[in-house]
């Protein structure tokens, strides 16, 4: 609910501006293009009032009712929902480059944010340029294979900082209870960096550490939250609920700190100190073929791309758990049972409950006790 009503909080400061546009439309022309099947549009709107605080229930309803390809307007932009196998097979692989160009959301521009990513950037010089890059230097199989140590490394590393965070807490008579969501961030932050900068990039024991982990906290909040300026482009310099602003506060955070990992690997190359041979030395050394990719790689964009390359959880938060499970004995925090667990979900750039343990005093098992 928490989304709906920030997105309900932006629609209110534009509604006298809706309305009045809405009272200047001409009356509506007959659409000849065709369209796949949907529900009807309101004036100016369209269906932003037809998704309701789930926006993945209403599509799943929408589709006993219109099919697996379905059209929406949301506000001033065009929408087109797939949900089918077959629907995204004919959409990716025959139609791949027409529909290459997604439409990028505005909180996702902060500091050119979109220019460094494969799954957001416009396709291009730029955007090739970078899948050569993540293809031939992080995804080859000799990289691959580095992730089976690792793995166990970062799982390690999260075992211990459980059991000396426990102990610590005993220790000073408290319960011992702890988020089981920050060590699973921890771990695979630390499993991607490592490959990436071939160092941990998280330390739960660091100042960076947990400016880094809030900071990213923060920065997935934003970019899940349904944002009216992406529907009405308009108001994109009003801003008004003030995501883009907070967006560019938290990245910049997460940025600094990835640039200074950046500046302590180019001065140890300065220093005459061995290559490590990894995907940030791909980045400080590569240079483009002189047609038409760019020469080199700004510092902005390595910055966005490595910390875009930090962000996915992999392809391994199963077997996080499954170790928590192997290595300790679980039960829920003080006050709470299993039927007190709230399992509502709101949706976002991930979905998530509607209620977490940092938003309300209820555990939902990401405040649990170790035995």
């Amino acid at each position: 609910m928490e989304s709906a009503w920030n997105l309900l909080a932006g629609l209110g400061l534009f509604m006298p501006v809706a309305l009045f546009l809405l009272l200047k439309q001409r009356k509506s022309r007959v659409d000849t293009k065709k369209h796949p099947p949907g529900p009807p549009e309101w004036p100016v709107f369209g269906n932003i009032f037809d998704l309701g605080a789930s926006p993945h229930h209403t599509f799943y309803k929408l589709k006993e009712k219109y099919g697996p390809v379905i059209w929406l307007k949301l506000g001033y932009t065009n929408t087109l929902v797939i949900q089918s196998a077959e629907g995204a097979a004919e959409l990716f692989k025959n139609h791949d480059l027409a529909f290459s160009d997604r439409k990028v959301p505005l909180v996702l521009t902060a500091h050119n944010y979109n220019q460094g990513s494969m799954s957001i950037g416009r396709y291009g010089p730029n955007w090739r340029m970078l899948r050569r890059l993540c293809s031939s230097k992080l995804m080859i199989t000799k990289q691959l294979d580095k992730t089976a140590v690792l793995r166990q490394k970062c799982i390690d590393d999260m075992i211990k900082y459980i059991e000396e965070d426990v102990a610590e807490a005993q220790a000073q008579g408290e319960s011992g209870e702890i988020k089981v969501a920050h060590y699973l961030f921890i771990m695979t932050f630390n499993l991607i960096s490592n490959l990436v900068l071939s160092r941990d990039f998280v330390n739960p024991r660091s100042i960076d550490g947990h400016e880094f982990y809030d900071a990213m906290n923060k920065f997935m909040k934003w970019a899940g939250t349904p944002n009216v300026a992406d529907f009405f482009p308009f108001l994109k310099w009003l801003d008004p609920q003030g995501i883009m602003r907070n967006m560019v506060q938290d990245m910049g955070q997460a940025m600094r700190i990835v640039e200074k990992f950046v500046k302590e690997r180019t001065e140890e190359w300065k220093s005459g100190r061995k290559k490590t041979n990894d995907f940030l030395d791909a980045l400080l050394e590569y240079e483009g073929d002189g047609k038409d990719e760019p020469d080199v790689i700004s510092d902005q964009n390595r910055r966005t791309i490595i910390l875009v390359n930090t962000m996915p959880k992999c392809r391994v938060v199963h077997l996080g758990l499954a170790s928590l499970l192997h290595c300790f004995d679980w039960e829920l925090g003080s006050n709470y049972t299993p039927e007190t667990i709230d399992m509502n979900e709101r949706g976002g750039a991930t979905l998530k409950r509607t209620k977490s343990g940092r938003e309300s005093n209820k555990c939902q098992m990401n405040f649990c006790k170790v035995g």
